[in-house]
C-alpha cells in the first residue's frame, strides 16, 4: 500500500507554493531590470519615478508580488489546506487563487493611494522649492515615524492576525467563492495595516532601491513567520528611529540625497513609457 502514502493534498500544496515562489522570482527579475534600466537618479530620487499612473501601478503590483507572495505564503497554504478539507480538491485550488487575487486587490488599491501621495509630495516639494537637504530631513522624519509605528498598538493587532494563520482563518471562515473573497479581503486589510508604513519608507529610500526592497521583504517575513518576529519588529523600530535621527543631522546619509533644489513638477521630464 505504498502508493496510498502519496498525499494528493500535499502535492497540491507544493504546487501552490511553487507557483507563488515562481511568480515572486519572476517579479524580482522584472524589478531588477527596471532598477537598471538607465535612469538610476530618477528611479532613486523621484517618488513617482517620473512615471504616469498606469506604469507606476503596474510596477507597484509587480513589487507586491515579489515582496508579499513569499511573506503571505503561510497564510495562503493554510487557507488551501482548510479549504481542501471542506471541498473537492479542484474547488480548493480555484478558491485559493480567488483568495490570493482578492488579497492583491487590497495592495493594488494601496498602490493608487501611494501614487497620489507621491504626486502630492513632489508638488509640495516643487512649490516650496525645498533644497535636497530639507527634503532629506523630511525623509528622516518619515523614518522616525515608521519606527514609532513599528511599536504601535495597531501594528501589533494586525501583526498578530498575520502571525496566526490558523486562528485567523477559523475565526473568519466562510464557505464558497464569496467566502474566499471575504477572507482574502480581510487578510489584505490586516496585512496592509501591518506593513504599510514599511512601504512608505521607499519614498525616502528610493522606490527602486533593490537593497531596501530586499531588506523590507526579509523584515516582513521575519515579523510574520519566525518565533522572534515581534522582537524583529522592535529591533527594526529602534534602527529606523536611530537612522532617521542621523539623517536629520546628516541628510547625505539618505540614499536619495543629491545636492541642489527640487525641480518644479511641471519642469521635470517624465521617464519614457516602457
Amino acid at each position: 500500500m505504498h502508493h496510498a502514502d502519496i498525499d494528493p493534498l500535499s502535492a497540491q500544496r507544493k504546487l501552490v507554493l511553487g507557483l507563488l515562489l515562481l511568480r515572486a522570482a519572476f517579479a524580482w527579475a522584472l524589478l531588477a531590470l527596471q532598477a537598471n534600466s538607465g535612469e538610476p537618479n530618477m528611479a532613486m530620487s523621484s517618488p513617482t519615478m517620473g512615471m504616469r499612473a498606469p506604469l507606476f501601478l503596474a510596477i507597484w503590483v509587480v513589487m507586491m508580488i515579489a515582496m508579499m507572495f513569499p511573506t503571505a505564503a503561510p497564510m495562503i497554504l493554510t487557507f488551501h489546506r482548510i479549504q481542501a478539507g471542506k471541498r473537492e480538491r479542484g474547488d480548493a485550488f480555484v478558491s485559493t487563487w480567488i483568495f490570493v487575487a482578492t488579497y492583491m486587490v487590497i495592495w493594488t488599491m494601496a498602490g493608487i493611494v501611494a501614487y497620489l501621495a507621491a504626486l502630492g509630495a513632489e508638488a509640495i516639494a516643487g512649490w516650496a522649492a525645498l533644497s535636497r537637504s530639507d527634503s532629506a530631513r523630511m525623509g528622516g522624519a518619515v523614518l522616525i515615524a515608521a519606527g514609532v509605528y513599528q511599536v504601535s498598538t495597531l501594528k501589533d493587532i494586525c501583526l498578530s492576525k498575520c502571525r496566526t494563520p490558523i486562528t485567523f482563518l477559523i475565526t473568519s471562515w466562510r464557505d464558497g467563492a464569496a467566502g474566499a473573497i471575504r477572507m482574502g479581503f480581510l487578510h489584505g486589510v490586516y496585512c496592509l495595516g501591518c506593513c504599510w508604513f514599511l512601504f512608505v519608507l521607499l519614498f525616502p529610500l528610493g522606490m527602486m532601491n533593490m537593497a531596501a526592497l530586499a531588506s523590507i521583504t526579509v523584515l516582513i517575513f521575519a515579523e510574520k513567520t519566525l518565533p522572534w518576529g515581534q522582537a524583529a519588529a522592535r529591533i527594526a523600530a529602534c534602527a529606523l528611529v536611530a537612522y532617521g535621527i542621523f539623517v536629520c543631522f546628516e541628510p547625505q546619509l539618505l540614499p536619495t540625497f543629491a545636492p541642489g533644489t527640487m525641480a518644479k513638477p511641471n519642469s521635470a521630464k517624465p521617464m519614457p513609457m516602457r
